[in-house]
Formats: C-alpha cells, sequence, structure tokens
C-alpha cells in the first residue's frame, strides 16, 4: 500500500472515531496525548544523543557558559510549556517574550564563545 493512501487510512479512522464512537472526542484526546508523550520521548533521546556526541564541547564552554547554556535551554523550556496560559494576558506575553529572548540570548552567547573554542 502506498504511504499515502495508508496515511489518508489513518486520519479517516481518527476522523470516524471522533464522529461515530460515543465520546469521540475523549478518544480524540487520549490519542493526542499518546501522540504528545511520544514526541516528548523522541525529543528527550534526541537532546540526550546531542549531550553525548558534543560533551567535550559542552565542558570546554568553562563553567559560567556552561551554565548560561543549561539555564538557556531551561527558559526555553518554561516558556514554551508554558506559552498557552502565558499568551492569554498582556502580562503573561511580556514574561514570555522575556523568557525567549532571554534564552535566545543565552544560546548566541554560548555559540560565540564555542566558535571562538573551536577556532
Amino acid at each position: 500500500m502506498p504511504t499515502g493512501a495508508r496515511t489518508a487510512l489513518v486520519v479517516a479512522a481518527l476522523a470516524a472515531i471522533v464522529a461515530f464512537v460515543p465520546h469521540g472526542g475523549s478518544s480524540a484526546g487520549f490519542v493526542a496525548a499518546l501522540i504528545t508523550i511520544a514526541l516528548t520521548v523522541l525529543f528527550v533521546l534526541f537532546g540526550a544523543r546531542l549531550y553525548q556526541m558534543f560533551r567535550t564541547d559542552i565542558y570546554g564552554l568553562g563553567e559560567r557558559h556552561r551554565a548560561i547554556l543549561y539555564g538557556s535551554l531551561g527558559a526555553f523550556i518554561v516558556a514554551m510549556a508554558g506559552r498557552g496560559k502565558l499568551l492569554n494576558t498582556g502580562a503573561g506575553t511580556l514574561v514570555w517574550i522575556v523568557l525567549i529572548g532571554g534564552a535566545a540570548g543565552g544560546l548566541f552567547t554560548c555559540f560565540m564563545r564555542w566558535r571562538a573554542y573551536r577556532l
């Protein structure tokens, strides 16, 4: 079976569950939760693999820049996890922008340090 047809069949099956099964919305929520969990696990495994590949480079940054790197990644994760609630208010939007901007600035600082260290 071609990949496109298989994908269309899966989408049609999910749409049928939502439309015709009693409490289909909860079934759709369950499937969405499973997909979210799978994606989170994949992101964590990807991050662990990147850490294994670049461990020497990360430790070569020094303690200060390593702390900036970890703090920036943490700020990004917090901002993305809370974006649903933060973006509903003006002050929350400002906090979200500050978190994302700070994370981007910290990652850029670490990247520039890494680039200077690598050359």
